[in-house]
């Protein structure tokens, strides 16, 4: 059995599908199952136990389950950025995740779980995913606090599960997104934008060295993420902390004329001021240092910009379909 937290998730769900179509059947979908529109990501995949996840340690307690679990992979998070109470984030991402841990440790299940690039805040110390770096990085909201927090954990850790890994996600888009709402991708937003109104508007640069619509992100598909983490689970061999990235930074810009490109419509890009609530803590370049994940042994190409909000336009977003 393979658990997955956060199952009905994004992430979480395009894994499931992942690992399915690779013939692992036996899945236990963790997660708050009360989303009805969250839930039709898991439709049509094939789950042997649905455990909410206040139930989950009972559950894995019980009949042995924790012998008969292989791997635990915690997708599961908290991750609105907008969100400022630091209790919740506490509750769902530092003290669940601690517990996950624990759990993992004593049944000796190899473990993988979601970090952020959040946890880089500005890029003060650049993107590379060295643990020595972690204590000294400055996230700018809760959400990424907490990610950091827990990665600082971590590796402090004696006891740890005989292979574990933490994956600092950068900006995945891609199919099952769909219930996220303001903390979608940012595609996602082009798309039901530019198909609403025909047009689309980006944030305005609040910087004179950076132009409108240059703010640049390291975008990466979900088939790219899902991928990564299905070589992980069969790799076993070098735990610690990677960046889950393209490696390759590309603006804003290039990503709403692929949208665009991708729907069969003319360019119409205008801008608006950056809201204020997150003005003052807005990234304006994110890229991925991957050199350590490429050097145990991830050589595949990931999608292109182009590439990815092709497949995920006509083959999900346009046909409303699920992956």
């Amino acid at each position: 059995m393979i658990v997955v937290t956060g199952a009905a998730g994004f992430i979480g769900s395009c894994l499931i599908s992942k690992l399915n179509s690779e013939n692992f059947n036996y899945i236990v979908a963790v997660d708050d199952f009360s989303d009805e529109k969250k839930n039709k990501n898991l439709e049509g995949k094939k789950i042997l136990h649905k455990v909410d996840r206040n139930d989950f340690f009972d559950w894995i307690e019980k009949s042995d389950h924790g012998k008969l679990v292989e791997f635990i992979l915690h997708i599961g998070a908290r991750t609105d950025t907008s969100e400022f109470d630091k209790s919740v984030f506490d509750e769902l991402n530092v003290a669940y995740s601690k517990k996950i841990w624990h759990t993992a440790v004593k049944h000796q299940i190899p473990l993988i779980y979601a970090s952020s690039a959040a946890t880089y805040g500005l890029g003060e110390h650049g993107y590379e995913d060295k643990e020595d770096i972690i204590s000294s990085l400055q996230p700018l909201n809760p959400y990424g606090d907490s990610k950091n927090e827990f990665d600082r954990w971590a590796i402090q850790q004696e006891k740890k599960p005989f292979f574990w890994a933490g994956l600092k996600f950068f900006n995945v888009y891609g199919p099952n997104e769909y219930h996220k709402g303001r903390m979608a991708s940012v595609i996602w937003h082009a798309y039901n934008q530019i198909k609403a109104q025909g047009q689309m508007k980006l944030f305005r640069s609040h910087r004179s060295d950076i132009k409108d619509g240059e703010q640049s992100r390291d975008f990466v598909y979900v088939k790219d993420v899902i991928n990564i983490i299905y070589f992980l689970i069969h790799q076993r061999k070098h735990s610690g902390i990677y960046n889950i990235g393209t490696g390759q930074a590309r603006s804003f810009l290039d990503l709403t004329k692929s949208t665009f490109a991708a729907m069969n419509k003319a360019e119409n890009i205008s801008f608006i001021d950056t809201p204020q609530d997150i003005k003052d803590k807005y990234q304006y370049f994110t890229e991925a240092n991957i050199a350590k994940l490429r050097a145990i042994g991830y050589q595949a190409p990931f999608f292109s910009l182009e590439e990815g909000v092709k497949d995920y336009v006509e083959n999900y977003l346009i046909p409303m379909k699920y992956l």
